[in-house]
């Protein structure tokens, strides 16, 4: 047994909070990671062609991008808690809204203004402000293996949701005879609730989890979005992960699984397996990370393990056969998701404290800006079967430029735990 795995040391020194925004976040991923598997078979079920589809993906995350901004940048000021709740709500509500509707202004404005996850992965203001939580309550020494840890969480999670999602269309249409359209209302539906029941948990979240008080600053230019001091540093990641995001949003997993659907007529209870085992390895190489990181410091890990994930990306729809392609898939998401807790943790180790919740939603708003465009663009491609191949290659270049300008950016500029 790994080391990581056999003692975890880092989460036997979590608080209640701290345990308990682990499970939110396995909530809230399975959620998505249930919703990623069918939403846009449900939405062209709704009879929304995939032009439509793609554009109202990209609604989303726009409309994701300045709720979370707005929300994050004041999280510390008032109240990560409340911040937290707000977001559940809207969670919640996106669901019911395209469970119980099939307008497409209806569908635009719920996408716009609620948090619904097109990719499988954080969207909203939870991740930022669970990022800053939890790096109040834990030392320098073990961040990076707490944030390894609660990647992993969330990707297993969004694995148990993938799996889930198919389990029941298939159970549904097969025991209970409803249409296909039915059985993905129902996995809906499940978002719905699981938002709900996230707002209860986020009740149960103590003031230790808030913001420790800085002496009231006039709001300047400079503190606007709740930065101060970190604002250069900040910007220049945010701009990097904006990149890297862009590339990344031309294959998030609702797209992805659709496509397998045109090139190889893969269903849906096929695709939840295949994402099922996806995350489960991207969980592991998250883990790693921090112990790979230990050794080459947080910006090397980021970039030495990206790389050969994106060039598995490209050859993904290079593959002559369903088992092949699925193979190139695992294999990238084997080393994928070790840049994530790297990154996480080296954006925390290089603001201030209070300026900490503002920096993640700044850097994550970043990533949903940039993703928002792509999913129409991939939505024009799949809709053309010439062109169905190219968001793969698009996503892969673009994430490799992103890995080389970051590390030729930042590679010299080390958290304090790597100063010697």
């Amino acid at each position: 047994m790994l080391p990581a795995l056999a003692k975890p040391l880092a989460l036997r020194s979590l608080s209640a909070d701290g345990r308990l925004l682990f499970l939110t976040r396995f909530l809230r991923l399975f959620s998505y990671g249930s919703l990623s598997v069918v939403l846009v078979f449900y939405l062209t079920g709704l009879g929304l062609s995939e032009s439509q589809t793609g554009m109202l993906l990209t609604l989303t995350l726009l409309g994701d991008t300045a709720v979370s901004l707005w929300i994050t940048t004041h999280a510390d000021r008032y109240g990560r808690r409340r911040m937290l709740l707000i977001g559940a709500a809207l969670m919640a509500g996106a669901g019911l809204t395209f469970a119980f509707t099939r307008q497409f202004w209806l569908l635009t404005l719920a996408a716009t203004i609620g948090v619904i996850s097109p990719s499988g992965n954080e969207v909203g203001p939870f991740l930022s402000i669970e990022q800053a939580a939890l790096t109040g309550v834990v030392s320098d020494r073990i961040r990076t293996e707490v944030f390894a840890w609660y990647t992993m969480a969330g990707a297993f999670a969004t694995a148990a949701g993938a799996l889930a999602a198919g389990f029941l269309t298939q159970s549904l249409e097969r025991g209970a005879a409803l249409t296909p359209l039915a059985s993905e209302r129902a996995v809906v539906l499940l978002y719905a609730g699981l938002g709900l029941l996230l707002a209860v948990l986020f009740l149960q979240v103590s003031p230790a989890a808030e913001a420790p008080r800085a002496p009231a600053a006039p709001l300047t230019a400079k503190t606007l979005l709740g930065i101060g001091a970190s604002r250069p540093v900040i910007l220049r990641l945010s701009g990097l992960f904006a990149l890297d995001a862009f590339g990344g949003g031309f294959v998030v997993q609702s797209l992805a699984a659709y496509w397998f659907f045109l090139r190889f007529r893969v269903n849906p209870a096929t695709l939840g397996g295949i994402f099922f085992w996806a995350n489960v390895f991207a969980g592991i190489s998250a883990l790693l990370a921090s112990r790979l990181a230990s050794r080459i410091g947080l910006v090397r890990t980021m970039v030495f393990t990206h790389l050969p994930s994106n060039i598995l990306l490209i050859l993904v729809p290079l593959m002559p056969n369903l088992k092949l392609a699925v193979l190139m898939l695992l294999l990238r998401f084997s080393i994928s998701q070790m840049d994530v807790p790297t990154r996480q943790s080296y954006t925390m180790a290089m603001v201030r404290p209070e300026e900490r919740s503002a920096a993640a939603g700044i850097t994550g708003v970043a990533r949903t800006t940039g993703a928002a465009i792509a999913p129409w663009l991939a939505g024009f491609f799949l809709g053309r079967p010439s062109l169905i191949n190219l968001p793969f290659f698009f996503a892969g270049g673009l994430k490799i430029a992103y890995d080389l300008l970051l590390y030729r950016a930042f590679v010299r500029k080390p958290p304090p735990e790597e100063v010697r």
